[in-house]
């Protein structure tokens, strides 16, 4: 359980920020543009920043209570803190950077061969930070993190100096490491496709203030909060299970936890797994009735849920509800032509190869 309620005055900014999530909840992300507040509400957290006032626990523990007059020091609050760059001990070999902690605050929950599996660290160990990748670099320091017994992880725009295909290696050692070790992690980016993969709730910022907490599949079907979750690259993220594979024409089908059924090409990971899928706006045509002798696999009976055409452009937005929401953005000529409102019942229909399916994945019996 996280619980957040500061407030502090930082020259023209006013940070003024309130968050709870439920003991289930371990992962919570900040999501928000660039001067939104979200690193000066980890700082906050971690002790580096003191706010004029308020209160922050992570589950039995109080860091900070003003009106009490609690303020516990940033170094005995147990918090690993994951930089954009790994900021490594440049001295120590990739060994002596994953102990560091260890015997400052002796062994947490995840012991020192299971970082190292979990991360697959093995071959780097005798290595120096001058040595690794970018994305090596960052597995170390994560590992670092955990193994430093912290009762929470700070990780701020910890893959914004990778591209994209080192992030993708990282990602599933984060979701591995949720998963496995129980951690409490607060992650910050402003990159909604990378928290979606992983994170149970999200936090959206403005202005020093958090708009809203909610899943991301939440988030994304609310059409109001679109200007602050982005619009020409914006979808639905939707949870999904892999239910049928078929090795013979390479696809294999999803089920949305609203019970549609997706096609999408095959994926490395047994069935019962549950994956994070992302279908972009532009991604999703609408047609009346359903077509027939059409490529596209996928295609969905719904229901118009509501509409919001672009207030200075030819383009609108349309949130349509197939057992779970989806967004299609079509043209307005289009809309009219259909002539769509609120409760009518279309097809949605999203081409396999559009569907990202990239999330990391935790697997359930079937």
């Amino acid at each position: 359980m996280i619980s957040i309620d500061v407030k502090t005055r930082l020259g023209a900014f006013t940070l003024d920020a309130q968050i709870e999530t439920g003991d289930d909840n371990r992962t919570l992300a900040l999501f928000g543009r660039s001067g939104c507040g979200k690193t000066s509400l980890v700082n906050t957290v971690a002790g580096l920043l003191r706010p004029d006032h308020g209160r922050i626990v992570i589950g039995q523990d109080v860091l900070l209570d003003s009106q009490a007059g609690i303020e516990m020091p940033a170094h005995e609050r147990r918090i690993g803190y994951v930089f954009q760059e790994g900021r490594l001990f440049p001295h120590l070999s990739v060994h002596g950077n994953l102990t560091y902690g260890q015997k400052r605050n002796g062994e947490g929950s995840i012991r020192l061969s299971q970082a190292v599996d979990l991360l697959d660290l093995e071959p780097l160990l005798g290595r120096k930070p001058y040595a690794l990748s970018g994305g090596e670099r960052q597995r170390v320091a994560i590992g670092r993190a955990f193994l430093a017994n912290p009762r929470l992880l700070l990780m701020d725009e910890p893959l914004a100096s990778l591209d994209s295909h080192r992030k993708g290696e990282i990602l599933p050692f984060i979701a591995r490491l949720r998963d496995e070790v129980g951690v409490p992690i607060l992650y910050v980016s402003h990159a909604m496709e990378e928290i979606a993969q992983f994170a149970d709730q999200v936090a959206l910022m403005e202005a020093g203030r958090v708009i809203a907490v909610d899943t991301v599949e939440h988030l994304t079907a609310r059409l109001d909060l679109h200007p602050l979750t982005g619009r020409y690259e914006a979808g639905a993220f939707l949870s999904a299970r892999i239910t049928e594979k078929n090795t013979a024409d390479g696809l294999m089908r999803l089920t949305l936890n609203g019970g549609a059924k997706l096609m999408v090409p095959m994926a490395d990971r047994p069935l019962g797994t549950e994956m994070k899928l992302r279908i972009r706006a532009r991604d999703v045509s609408i047609a009346l009735q359903e077509p027939q002798d059409i490529s596209i696999l996928n295609r969905l009976p719904g229901t118009v849920i509501d509409i919001r055409p672009d207030t200075d452009g030819p383009m609108a937005e349309v949130l349509i509800d197939v057992g779970v929401p989806v967004w299609s953005r079509i043209t307005k000529l289009s809309a009219s032509t259909l002539s769509l409102s609120p409760g009518k019942p279309v097809w949605a229909l999203i081409k396999s190869v559009a569907i990202d399916r990239t999330a990391p994945g935790r697997t359930k019996p079937n």
